[in-house]
């Protein structure tokens, strides 16, 4: 999970601040790194390790000037999360290109061994874009592309398809234009918008639709799977479907990454959670458990936290005060990082707990870390019973797909019920979502027809091509770079 945005503003306009705002608006989808390249004669950057306010600067917008830019906010899954990972990557020979993308190249180690390997190529970082700029320039290259056209764009795009395995959106800018495409079977998210301006038109490509609305843009559409994009020096947009998979959306951008405000798909992130927690307060209902109150793990179970309240006849109270400039959990580079930030992140009322049958609701249980520490808080805030509560199910498989769980042994609820899970937490119940209400809930918030990628609940992977030397790449990467 990454989060970027691109710009191709009109004549001599400045892009720098519409991208500024747009990564402060996904800062919740990356906070190891951030980056920008703009171009005006040549390419510019500003790369580094931090927040986007950490990392910029008056004196980098000054520099980075040009109607052409693309920005990006990093959350390592492959690599060391070292300066040299931080995108956006450029090449300025032979071909002059700026990428960004958020996902996960799976056969990376298979193409550093053997494509790249063969040809004396010796990539400069661990992250994986640098194979996807690689593969897609040098297809531009071979087809001279000079200047470069829609059709020299859908080429590179399919030789990126044939090349690169994996989930992926992309975006990118070359001298004359911006560029961006969505992997075949559109597992990440990507949306497509304008502005227009006395100045001109504004176009602008982003992880989530809420980017688009912080700088005054208004969402077109989604990009569909395997289709890209071209806006040239005629300033046309220009569509081409590439791949012909079938469409299968990361399921969990609805349960967490995605900010509530955000449109996915034609999909409402906020009424997909309000949806999840009636569901929830349905099957809590169901249990037989009495409570006095639901109190949601901030920020994203808020919206959940409501309707379960809702369904149950409940309070719905704020018993977690988060301390915001914490990041999210989910997303710290390693285990030591996440216990660590999970005391200092959320502080408890006693109030809301004490002497009370608590039901704590959360969006997923993963490794069990958060959990057994907000267990263990409600616990000496004086709580009779503490039911933990998931609006998604359980998490049992490695995502390969670029979600920081890849390896086997990090899930609480593998080879374990829900009694057990809730002994290993110290709860007095577990209650989860089942991957039928799930998906059923999440089309309701729009489009009716979307299928999904449920790997990490389920076991089954999309692009149908992920081997077990795929995984142990992933967990030895991961392993390696201290994640665990």
């Amino acid at each position: 999970m990454c989060g970027f945005i691109s710009i191709f503003g009109p004549g001599e306009s400045d892009a720098i601040h519409d991208v500024l705002s747009g990564l402060l608006a996904i800062q919740h989808r990356g906070q190891d790194a951030a980056g920008i390249v703009t171009f005006k004669d040549r390419f510019q950057a500003k790369k580094g390790l931090g927040l986007v306010r950490e990392v910029f600067q008056d004196k980098h917008l000054q520099r980075l000037r040009g109607a052409l830019a693309v920005g990006h906010v990093r959350y390592p899954t492959v690599g060391l999360g070292e300066d040299t990972d931080v995108q956006p990557f450029w090449l300025d020979y032979p071909v002059g290109t700026a990428m960004a993308h958020n996902g996960n190249v799976t056969n990376f180690h298979e193409l550093k061994r053997d494509y790249f390997g063969q040809r004396n190529i010796h990539l400069g970082s661990n992250c994986d874009l640098e194979v996807v700029l690689y593969v897609f320039a040098d297809a531009l290259m071979r087809r001279g592309a000079d200047p470069v056209t829609v059709d020299d764009v859908a080429a590179a795009t399919k030789e990126v398809f044939t090349r690169v395995k994996g989930a992926y959106s992309v975006v990118g800018i070359t001298s004359e234009g911006m560029y961006a495409f969505r992997d075949p079977f559109g597992i990440k998210p990507i949306v497509f918008g304008r502005k227009v301006t006395p100045e001109g038109t504004w176009y602008a490509v982003a992880s989530e639709s809420v980017v688009l609305d912080v700088s005054g843009y208004e969402k077109v559409r989604d990009l569909a799977a395997g289709e890209m994009l071209w806006i040239g020096k005629d300033r046309v947009p220009q569509f081409r479907q590439v791949g012909e998979k079938p469409h299968r959306p990361c399921i969990f951008e609805y349960i967490y990454f995605a900010r509530p405000d955000t449109f996915l798909d034609d999909t409402s992130v906020y009424e997909a959670r309000m949806e999840l927690g009636r569901r929830l307060g349905k099957a809590f209902a169901e249990t037989g458990h009495k409570a006095d109150v639901v109190i949601p793990v901030p920020e994203s179970a808020k919206t959940a936290g409501q309707t379960m309240a809702e369904v149950l006849g409940l309070p719905c109270r704020e018993g977690f005060v988060k301390n915001r400039y914490v990041g999210r959990t989910f997303i710290m580079p390693n285990d030591k990082a996440r216990r660590d930030s999970i005391r200092a992140k959320l502080n408890p009322i006693r109030a809301e707990f004490e002497g009370k049958d608590v039901i704590i609701l959360d969006d997923s249980i993963v490794r069990g870390n958060t959990s057994r520490q907000i267990v263990k808080i409600a616990r000496q805030m004086g709580a009779r019973k503490v039911y933990l509560a998931s609006y998604s199910p359980p998490l049992l498989f490695p995502c390969v797909y670029g979600i920081d769980m890849s390896t086997k042994r990090e899930f609480v609820a593998r080879d374990r019920t829900n009694q057990e899970i809730a002994k290993e937490l110290g709860a007095d119940y577990v209650v989860y979502q089942t991957i039928d209400e799930m998906v059923d809930a999440v089309r309701t918030a729009g489009n009716g027809k979307l299928e999904f990628c449920k790997a990490c609940f389920e076991g089954v992977y999309p692009t149908g091509d992920i081997t077990e030397s795929m995984i142990s790449d992933i967990e030895q990467d991961r392993m390696a770079a201290g994640k665990y």
